[in-house]
């Protein structure tokens, strides 16, 4: 295995999960103010599951997103 290009792919694919988590949590957040769903106070439960199928992985992150 090629060290630096497996930690390469790994960064790139973490960087694109990061980026596109950010923007669909911060779209559905202003939609749900928008729409008086959320007040603008909340702390939001949150949870990423993290599947490689090929090595058998499969983690669960929990924690929180605060609006004030």
């Amino acid at each position: 295995m090629n060290e630096e290009a497996f930690n390469v792919s790994v960064h790139k694919f973490l960087r694109k999960v990061g980026v596109t988590s950010q923007q669909e949590i911060e779209k559905a957040v202003r939609a749900a103010l928008a729409n008086g769903k959320l007040k603008g106070h909340e702390a939001m439960p949150a949870k990423v599951t993290l599947t490689v199928g090929a090595v058998g992985l499969l983690v669960e992150i929990d924690g929180a997103i605060e609006l004030d």
